[in-house]
């Protein structure tokens, strides 16, 4: 490649280096709102610096922080004990015979993925709300229960129920690059499984699924990085006073901070700890990668 083309290609890729600048790097400058106390219409030079106070405010309670973090790790950790179900999902796909049946199917349930979290909540409120839920009448209409059950409005179904709806909008979204990795499986690996003698199950288990673990791990080491990172629009279209305690997520508790307390620094301060935090899980997450697998992911 000569000069001319490397020029090229460099011009080529100089938007997309612009773009990542601008919305990813330049951000970063407002990580120094974190060390003041933050006065509108105060140039930042003029703004009182405080150092680390607010960062000793997160962890010497006194604040929601603490029950935050739970919310947020208990979600993201049952996000992580469900991770197979993708994987799991794609391996039933490919061993539907009908080809027809298993593009309907892989359609139908990677449709959710692109509903709109608000959307989502009119489906499942119209079937769970406590007067005229489907779910409620049904049950009361065949003498189940007496009374209607505030499934939407109760912290002890919050998790599981969160939990439940994160399952059904991601699954066959998430089937989809699993399904890819199958078709990339050497057919002849099944072929010899079949003059061995080997049955569906015992393919699958021998063939397929030691073919996908590279995939899976990746995937789950990127979402072990991104722990803290477990989404805003979900818990925030579904929360409410019954059961904010179990909802507040810490994207939801920057959001409030910020926007509505307009306690800026102590909310800044806490975003610049989850991404330091993501950080370090992040390289943690490439050294046990490299350390077990002896593949990085970064």
């Amino acid at each position: 490649m000569n000069k001319t083309q490397r020029a090229g290609m460099l011009l080529l890729i100089f938007p997309f280096v612009a773009l990542v600048f601008v919305f990813n790097y330049l951000p970063l400058f407002g990580w120094s709102y974190a060390f003041v106390d933050y006065s509108p219409g105060v140039p930042l030079i003029e703004q009182h610096f405080v150092g680390f106070k607010y960062f000793r405010i997160i962890f010497e309670g006194g604040n929601d922080f603490a029950i935050v973090m739970r919310n947020t790790l208990v979600m993201s950790l049952l996000g992580l004990l469900t991770s197979p179900l993708p994987m799991i999902f794609a391996i039933a796909l490919a061993e539907v015979r009908g080809k027809w049946l298993s593009k309907w199917i892989q359609t139908v349930t990677a449709i959710p993925h692109f509903i709109s979290w608000v959307l989502v909540y009119a489906i499942f409120f119209t079937f769970f709300s406590l007067e005229d839920g489907v779910v409620n009448k049904l049950l009361m209409d065949m003498g189940l229960i007496e009374t209607g059950t505030n499934i939407l409005g109760s912290d002890g179904y919050a998790w599981f129920f969160q939990l439940m709806v994160a399952t059904w909008k991601g699954t066959g979204w998430g089937a989809i690059i699993y399904l890819a990795a199958i078709a990339g499986i050497d057919q002849e690996l099944y072929q010899a499984a079949d003059i061995d003698g080997a049955g569906r199950f015992q393919k699958i288990w021998y063939i397929t699924v030691p073919s996908l673990m590279p995939t899976y791990f990746v995937l789950l080491l990127l979402a072990i990085s991104g722990i803290l990172s477990n989404g805003f629009e979900q818990y925030y279209v579904f929360q409410n006073p019954l059961n904010i305690d179990k909802l507040e997520v810490l994207d939801t508790y920057i959001y409030t901070l910020g926007i509505a307390r307009a306690e800026y620094a102590f909310s800044t301060a806490i975003g610049v700890f989850k991404s330091i935090v993501s950080i370090v899980l992040l390289l943690s997450a490439n050294w046990l990668s490299k350390a077990i697998r002896k593949q990085s992911i970064i």
